[in-house]
């Protein structure tokens, strides 16, 4: 049976710690998690990781070349951990990428056709990054989207705004955390 996929994206110690909480955002969000663990919803988690060194990023990219040579986001660092928050459980999936498509460089396509999920709820940090790239590249690939508007973060308020209330309602549902939750009831 066809069913629908809670994505949980970027939500990682340093990229909470870089974008803040702002106005109870974890909360909200894992409140998104439980109702669709509740309505047994999958949550799949998406994380970004890189191998020691960064040898996926290339400097012709221009949003990972300055990652350098460093330790961020690689097994080591501490901030690639997903923020115990939302932290997952065993039943939840956690896939890993190296772009900002959360599927570029990642499972995230085989899993979904396994699972027979043509249905996503986007959710991440951030709305002008990974939702954005993932929004673009799934609806291309036939998938129905919903976007969590306050289930979602970015660094520019307008952007925020300008893509969940005039580019994403094109290939997607928006609404809030609390819509959502009352929706699948």
């Amino acid at each position: 049976m066809a069913q629908n996929a809670l994505l949980v994206m970027d939500i990682q110690r340093g990229i909470v710690d870089r974008f803040g909480e702002g106005a109870g955002y974890l909360a909200r969000l894992r409140g998104a998690i439980e109702a669709a663990r509740a309505a047994d919803m999958p949550v799949i988690y998406v994380i970004v990781r890189f191998r020691a060194g960064h040898p996926e990023a290339s400097a012709r990219n221009k949003m990972l070349r300055g990652l350098g040579g460093g330790a961020g986001f690689t097994d080591e660092d501490p901030g690639a951990e997903i923020h115990p928050d939302i932290a997952p459980r065993p039943a939840d999936l956690i896939v890993t990428r190296t772009r900002v498509s959360a599927f570029v460089g990642s499972d995230l396509g085989l899993l979904l056709r396994a699972r027979e999920i043509y249905g996503l709820v986007l959710t991440g940090i951030a709305t002008s990054g990974v939702v954005l790239s993932t929004l673009r590249q799934a609806a291309d690939l036939d998938f129905r989207l919903t976007v969590l508007a306050d289930g979602c973060l970015d660094a520019d308020a307008e952007v925020h705004q300008v893509l969940t209330e005039k580019v994403f309602p094109v290939q997607a549902d928006v609404v809030t955390v609390d819509d959502w939750i009352t929706s699948i009831k």
